[in-house]
């Protein structure tokens, strides 16, 4: 979908920005973070420097940004669930919804798992464990026991660990999402059950 002439701007700067973001993640991918740099990410844009100049300056900001822009999700969920009553459809609708902001990041998550000296250099990994400090105050029941807390906390992992160790197994992308992510739901199901029945 191409932007229309009266598009703004800022919609197409937003497009470039984005174009930078992958083919960096890319390149990090392909040839490790340290060893890439700002002129060979401009090559494969078929940019020059100076246009890739424009919009970040360098490597450290095409991550923040793109951590800050795949986060976001996740910060708007909390700020959701926040307001929400907690109910166990609202945990649910957290884990699903997160489940989806996931899979939307997974490229960015596998470079962070690939990639931690730079993710703790960059302090990336703190406001990560802040955004999960928030969705877990949101899923898990205070007066809840210690094993239902545990099983509240599993779940965000299961979905993480859905990302990277199911990756290698035989299967539909999809269908193992869900598999995952029934798993996950399951484990918030029977924790809110179990802090249920001791009311």
């Amino acid at each position: 979908m191409g932007v229309t002439m009266d598009g703004t701007k800022q919609q197409r700067r937003g497009n470039t920005r984005q174009r930078i973001q992958d083919v960096a993640l890319e390149l990090f991918a392909e040839q490790g973070y340290e060893k890439t740099s700002l002129r060979e990410i401009a090559a494969r844009l078929d940019v020059t420097k100076a246009a890739l100049y424009y919009h970040f300056k360098t490597k450290e900001e095409i991550i923040v940004s793109l951590f800050e822009d795949l986060t976001k999700p996740i910060e708007d969920l909390i700020e959701w669930g926040r307001r929400q009553p907690h109910t166990l459809e609202t945990k649910q609708e957290i884990v699903r919804r997160y489940s989806e902001a996931l899979s939307g990041a997974e490229p960015l998550f596998r470079f962070m798992q690939e990639n931690q000296a730079t993710v703790r250099e960059l302090r990336i990994g703190d406001t990560f464990k802040d955004r999960m400090r928030g969705l877990r105050d949101i899923l898990i029941d205070p007066e809840a026991q210690l094993v239902d807390q545990v099983r509240s906390v599993s779940a965000m992992f299961t979905l993480h660990a859905g990302m990277f160790v199911m990756q290698d197994l035989e299967g539909d992308p999809e269908k193992k999402r869900e598999a995952v992510l029934e798993v996950a739901l399951d484990l918030v199901k029977q924790a809110h059950e179990h802090a249920r029945e001791r009311d």
